[in-house]
C-alpha cells in the first residue's frame, strides 16, 4: 500500500527593494498597479493554482537574507523579485542557496532590454526559471512554473 504524497504547495512570494513603491515608479517599466493590488492579484492566481501564498517585502537587504534563512519548513518554493538587488546582492544569492528551495525569479520589466547593469542577475543560476518583461502577468507565469517544479 503506497503512502499518499504530501502536497508541496506553500509558496513564499518575496519582493525586494522599492517594490512597495509600485504605483509611484515609472509606468513604462512597472505599470500602474500599486503594490497592494499586485499582492491581491498574485494571491488570487496562486490560489487558482492550488498554491498557498505567503508574502514578504523589505527594503533592507539584511532582512531579506534573514527571511530566506528562516523559510525552511515554512515554504515549499519561492517566487522572488529582489528588485535592484538582483544585479549585485551576493548576500541574497547566498541566502537563496542556503534556503535550497525551488525558486523562480520574476521581474515586471524586461531587465535584459534596459540598462547594461540590469542584465546581470546574481540569482538566475539558482532559479528553475526566470520570467521578465510581462508586467504583472509575469507573476502568473512564474507561479505556474513554480507549481511545475513542485510536482
Amino acid at each position: 500500500m503506497s503512502t499518499p504524497r504530501s502536497t508541496r504547495n506553500r509558496v513564499d512570494i518575496i519582493h525586494g527593494v522599492n517594490l512597495n513603491m509600485l504605483g509611484r515608479r515609472p509606468v513604462a517599466h512597472y505599470g500602474q498597479m500599486t503594490f497592494d493590488q499586485l499582492e491581491q492579484r498574485v494571491g488570487g492566481w496562486a490560489r487558482e493554482l492550488d498554491l498557498e501564498p505567503q508574502f514578504f517585502q523589505t527594503n533592507h537587504e539584511g532582512e531579506l537574507v534573514e527571511h530566506l534563512h528562516r523559510v525552511e519548513g515554512l515554504a515549499d518554493g519561492i517566487l522572488i523579485n529582489p528588485g535592484a538587488w538582483t544585479h549585485y546582492a551576493w548576500s541574497i544569492r547566498d541566502a537563496l542557496e542556503v534556503a535550497a528551495l525551488p525558486a523562480v525569479e520574476v521581474h515586471l520589466s524586461d531587465v535584459d532590454a534596459r540598462e547594461d547593469f540590469r542584465k546581470v542577475s546574481v540569482i538566475r543560476d539558482l532559479c528553475v526559471a526566470t520570467v521578465k518583461g510581462q508586467g504583472i502577468d509575469g507573476y502568473r507565469e512564474g507561479l505556474a512554473r513554480l507549481k511545475q517544479a513542485l510536482t
